[in-house]
């Protein structure tokens, strides 16, 4: 369902409230993080990307740069310190400046890839009904090492459930999951092998 009225903004004010609060608590990482990256791969130091977000609207996400620029796959460009900073998604936490902007939420399906868009079924789309977030049931649930189908089944449910109970209980178990690194990457890949759609992997 969409989030309306009092639900919506009661949501928004804890966003802004712990995002607001992330960034000045993690303000000594976020200067280390970026010291490092200048230090061993240079400028640019944070990598910004559109992203598709509520409503199908388009956005610019910010992350902490972890590959190095050049040809090759993403795996072999991503450079032992992007490989630590993934691990301990503290290249993540830029995105807290997406969640105070009002582009993204503290939970919710995460913000994905622009190109992505002709390659929904319906069902599928309906994960932009709500805000993009830094966490959410997906990543609690296997992260990067579910299927395609299995994560957008996953978005869907969240869309269809929500609460903010269920943003605490996502959010405590985001922690547990980040200190324990579950679920990074899929095998041989960076992060996930590229969403081709059902009708792709249908003719395989």
């Amino acid at each position: 369902m969409r989030q309306r009225g009092p639900a919506r903004w009661m949501k928004r004010a804890l966003d802004v409230a712990a995002a607001g609060g992330g960034l000045i608590a993690a303000a000594p990482v976020l200067a280390g993080a970026g010291a490092a990256i200048w230090w061993t791969m240079g400028r640019p130091i944070l990598f910004r990307q559109e992203r598709v977000g509520e409503s199908e609207r388009i956005f610019r996400i910010v992350k902490f740069r972890t590959m190095k620029n050049g040809s090759g796959t993403d795996e072999e460009r991503l450079t032992r310190l992007g490989r630590f900073l993934r691990a301990s998604s503290i290249d993540e936490l830029p995105q807290l400046w997406n969640v105070l902007r009002g582009d993204m939420s503290m939970v919710g399906p995460r913000p994905l890839l622009v190109r992505y868009l002709p390659r929904y079924d319906e069902d599928q789309r309906r994960r932009h009904h709500v805000l993009p977030g830094l966490t959410g049931w997906a990543q609690i649930g296997g992260r990067n090492t579910i299927s395609w189908d299995e994560k957008f089944a996953r978005d869907v449910w969240y869309v269809d459930h929500w609460t903010p109970l269920l943003d605490l209980r996502i959010l405590a178990r985001t922690a547990l999951t980040v200190v324990r690194r579950d679920g990074i990457s899929a095998e041989g890949h960076a992060t996930m092998p590229e969403f081709m759609g059902r009708e792709a992997k249908a003719g395989q």
